[in-house]
């Protein structure tokens, strides 16, 4: 049986208070006290409640990218997947859009993570560090516009399905990046 680390409690906790009540009114004693823990404890992990919820992102993105070459998965299969992690999670990221001051922090937030995360499978393919500057260029631009289409999505009500959003982000793909993410 797999354990839950503190970090994983704590990312529990606020996701269960953000069903019930607006970000900015929950507190870090909140978060703790809910799952059994002390504000120390939560700031020996993380220097805010944003600082924990960009954890979430990027924990929940990394896990799906983490899929990729097991079992037939493929880049492309991320992207439904990460459009129905957004479904599942509408409700939590609307409350974010709406009742935090760090919106457009967490949205750069996001913007850099999914950066990071796409440039590490380009850098596996090319088995180096450095990724030439333009195709970084074309990977900034690429996540910048889809996380920016993401939140449109969520605060739309989600006007088309996660498949067809998938489809839509997969054909908009710079043809440069391809040979980068396709087997």
């Amino acid at each position: 049986m797999k354990r839950q680390s503190a970090k994983e409690l704590m990312g529990e906790s606020f996701r269960e208070l953000a069903k019930r009540k607006p970000i900015n009114k929950i507190t870090i004693a909140n978060i703790a006290d809910n799952c059994g823990m002390t504000p120390p404890t939560f700031y020996h992990h993380f220097r805010d409640k944003y600082d924990l919820m960009a954890w979430l992102y990027v924990s929940d993105a990394k896990n799906i990218m983490r899929r990729i070459g097991k079992d037939g998965y493929q880049w492309r299969d991320t992207l439904p997947d990460g459009m129905r992690y957004f479904a599942e999670h509408k409700s939590e990221l609307l409350n974010a859009f709406t009742h935090t001051s760090g919106r457009e922090a967490f949205l750069g937030y996001m913007m850099r993570a999914n950066t990071e995360l796409l440039s590490t499978e380009v850098r596996k393919k090319l088995m180096t560090e450095k990724i030439p500057e333009d195709i970084l260029l074309m990977i900034k631009i690429y996540c910048y516009g889809t996380v920016a289409y993401i939140c449109e999505w969520v605060a739309d009500n989600m006007p088309v399905s996660p498949e067809k959003a998938a489809h839509a982000m997969e054909n908009c793909l710079p043809e440069p990046l391809k040979p980068y993410l396709y087997p």
